[in-house]
């Protein structure tokens, strides 16, 4: 890849248990991920992803496209529109640097967005390092 070459988009369905799952997995116990009627109670419509799940499924966009012996280096991401049950998220990133280390390594620089229903879900970069 080179710079200004697009990742091929990435849909993954936003569902209740998607939500619910990786709240539990990343221990965020709070019931805003987990609890309808608590999430509606402090103003959101219903669940919603947190934060963490959001950051393992850009690391498994971007290592789903350079393969299983990329190793991310820095994820930087910001949360904007919430992700609710229903919805779909759409991955997209386009390369904006590449740099290559002695060995021949190529680390990677990725803009990430990740749009739904609502708007950006999620913005960011990500530096991806993969071996020769």
């Amino acid at each position: 890849m080179r710079t200004g070459d697009a990742l091929p988009p990435l849909e993954i369905p936003v569902t209740r248990t998607l939500i619910v799952a990786g709240a539990v997995a990343s221990r965020d116990y709070q019931d805003v991920h987990h609890d309808a009627e608590a999430a509606r109670a402090k103003g959101s419509p219903d669940v919603f992803m947190n934060i963490l799940t959001t950051n393992g499924l850009v690391g498994r966009y971007v290592t789903g496209h350079f393969g299983p012996r990329s190793v991310l280096r820095k994820v930087a991401i910001r949360l904007g529109a919430p992700n609710h049950p229903g919805d779909t998220m759409t991955l997209t990133g386009t390369v904006t640097g590449v740099t290559e280390g002695p060995d021949g390594t190529r680390t990677f620089l990725v803009r990430i967005t990740g749009a739904n229903g609502l708007g950006h879900h999620v913005t960011g970069t990500v530096a991806v390092e993969v071996p020769r």
